[in-house]
């Protein structure tokens, strides 16, 4: 593979070394996705082991834990694997987080399960990912499960996939095979609704070949270990909209010193927030200015996103819990929507149908949501999208939902936390589905 093919066409280039950038953002988030025994957890412990941030206690456990559960060699894969059953089982069932850093970058790790009934444990891990490791078992090949955690991911917003083709060993590090199936998913994403870049590494999590450390085994394949890769990989948004913030509170405490006081709690989505900046207050659409911003009890001059901050305006305006600040220029502004699409994973084993009533949470603000119609479920072989009328555990599908609260709406491709929602069971008050916002309009099908 020519190095030199890197950053004319990212998807069909293989991994491709760049030059550090002090642009990089300090923290990488990463979710490893694939299917069942495919190796996520092997390689994340040994990402874990081979930077050097396993403690020794957490080291000894693993090879205690090791010798009870497997033939009495270090199994990495229980760095990640802490509950009983998955130990016992030799699978992932929930998330687990894993952090490690290196003299460049920080990460954070989530390690998701393979297993098709546990995609929704998967949508939540790579639900604040940057970038997907979609791991791909070299024996196997391109599964379904491959092509569901592509789609979810890329339904996600990652900015990039890296396809680990893995267990090489087993194969006789065979380069055509490794060719084949880097193609077969390069293809698969180009063709997905909101295609990302793909890059490609061939190894052996396992044996360690080409995750920290280049490996001998390959010497026909000349881009990076996976570490420097994603010790390299640029994850800074181009454009981000203006500075929101979701009010959670409203601050009065209507005595005292601070008798006059009137604040609003929130934490800052994105852009920053500066003091004597124009605010809009949607849904209502009234504008002021920000008058005093505060953190930690100090006051501050502005506040960025991630901070949880208090907001005093100029003007005496209505505010309440679920309505939302918005200042700034925004490339994307957001809408005051009732009636929404989503791209939703189902959650749960009661089906989805027309007509069902659940509630939802977007931000602070909740209500009833009315599904008024089901447009298709994708198919995660042919990408085709089936007609259907109701969708059922971890189906992903289109969906029309009537609010009984009108939200500050953002399109989830141009800003993912102004995007997404979940949908409650009310009967049982566990979530239903995952959503994203793919458009804001009614819809009515051809006749």
């Amino acid at each position: 593979m020519d190095s030199s093919m890197v950053g004319t066409d990212l998807r069909s280039a293989s991994v491709a070394p760049s030059e550090p950038d002090t642009a990089v953002r300090t923290t990488l988030r990463i979710a490893t996705a694939g299917s069942v025994d495919d190796g996520k957890s092997t390689l994340i412990g040994r990402l874990l082991h081979d930077t050097k941030t396993v403690f020794e206690d957490q080291l000894k456990a693993v090879e205690k834990a090791s010798r009870r559960y497997g033939d009495g060699e270090t199994n990495l894969a229980l760095l990640t694997d802490g509950l009983r059953a998955e130990r016992e089982q030799g699978i992932t069932i929930d998330v687990a987080h894993r952090y490690f850093t290196t003299p460049l970058r920080s990460f954070i790790v989530a390690d998701t399960p393979g297993h098709a009934q546990y995609t929704r444990n998967m949508v939540t891990g790579a639900s604040t990912s940057d970038i997907a490791i979609v791991l791909v078992d070299a024996r196997h090949g391109v599964v379904d499960q491959t092509r569901r955690h592509s789609l979810i991911a890329t339904m996600l917003g990652v900015e990039a996939i890296v396809v680990a083709v893995n267990k090489m060993d087993l194969v006789g590090w065979d380069q055509a095979e490794y060719e084949r199936i880097s193609k077969e998913v390069h293809a698969f994403v180009d063709g997905l609704p909101h295609p990302v870049p793909v890059f490609s590494i061939p190894m052996s999590a396992l044996l360690g070949d080409n995750v920290v450390a280049t490996s001998t085994n390959t010497p026909w394949y000349d881009g990076p270990p996976l570490l420097t890769f994603l010790e390299q990989f640029d994850a800074s948004v181009e454009s981000l909209p203006g500075a929101r913030v979701h009010v959670q509170r409203v601050i009065r405490p209507q005595g005292g010193d601070h008798a006059d006081f009137r604040g609003y709690a929130g934490v800052v989505a994105a852009g920053t927030l500066t003091i004597g900046e124009p605010i809009t207050v949607l849904p209502s659409g009234r504008t002021t200015k920000v008058s005093g911003l505060h953190r930690w009890g100090q006051p501050v001059a502005d506040a960025g996103a991630g901070h949880a901050v208090v907001v005093e305006l100029a003007d005496d305006v209505d505010v309440a819990r679920g309505d939302v600040l918005v200042a700034g220029d925004a490339t994307h502004p957001p809408e005051v929507a009732e009636d929404i699409v989503i791209d939703v994973c189902w959650m749960i084993d009661q089906p989805l149908l027309v007509g069902t009533r659940h509630w939802f949470k977007h931000g602070t603000r909740t209500g009833h949501a009315t599904v008024t119609a089901i447009e298709h479920r994708y198919d995660l072989v042919s990408l085709e999208h089936e007609p259907t009328d109701e969708l059922v555990l971890n189906d992903i599908g289109r969906v029309h939902l009537r609010l009984s609260e009108p939200i500050v709406a953002d399109l989830y491709r141009h800003h993912a936390e102004g995007g997404r929602l979940i949908l409650i069971d009310a009967a049982s008050n566990t979530t239903a589905g995952a959503a994203m916002i793919a458009a804001i309009s009614a819809w009515s099908p051809e006749i």
